[in-house]
């Protein structure tokens, strides 16, 4: 059973660990934003990006964001855009390694500097667990063995009193019931992985 627990809190905590790595990058900083006066490209020299993260552009209604292929990026054109966003606060999430192209598409504003090239790189990938083994039991050898009458409490091929036929005492207990899975991943994650 405490195994099991082990087992489950670890993949709790595994998930909740990757889920916490996500970050939100608002374009062009908390000193700067999508437009013409931030220097955009020095933003982007500075942050690592990967899948899971999202890219929250925030702009006035004089601005746009078109993602674009990479000829149109260098060369300013947004005349065949791949997508197009115009809401004032546009949240694009990263779900792809590779590079990706935006500009803002009035004219003129792409030669200004409103461009950014992202390069999105793969999520780490954590180690995979290995399963946790018992330790072995460790059973007396013939030589150290008690000595036991048959039909007495220590007689390996009767069961003791209370046990159910064809379970010796030392039989290893029955796995748990599904609920007691449950039970034991709803505490971790209810008290924030307290009891793992």
């Amino acid at each position: 059973m405490a195994v099991l627990r082990t087992l489950i809190c670890l993949a709790s905590i595994g998930m909740f660990m990757e889920l916490a790595m996500a970050a939100n990058y608002t374009v062009g900083g908390a000193n700067g934003g999508w437009d013409t006066s931030t220097d955009l490209q020095s933003w982007v020299a500075a942050q690592t990006f990967a899948v899971g993260d999202n890219l929250v552009f925030q702009y006035t209604p004089n601005h746009d964001v078109l993602e674009v292929t990479k000829a149109d990026h260098d060369s300013c054109q947004a005349g065949n855009p791949l997508q197009t966003y115009t809401n004032g606060n546009t949240v694009i999430p990263l779900t792809t390694q590779g590079k990706q192209y935006f500009i803002c598409g009035t004219l003129g504003h792409c030669n200004q500097g409103m461009q950014i090239e992202i390069d999105t790189l793969a999520t780490s990938t954590p180690p995979a667990t290995s399963p946790v083994s018992p330790p072995p039991e460790t059973s007396p050898s013939p030589a150290n063995a008690p000595e036991s009458a048959p039909g007495s409490p220590l007689s390996p091929d009767v069961p003791s009193e209370g046990a159910p036929i064809g379970v010796s005492p030392s039989s290893p207990p029955p796995p748990p019931p599904s609920s007691a899975i449950k039970n034991s991943f709803g505490t971790c994650f209810t008290l924030g992985l307290a009891l793992c």
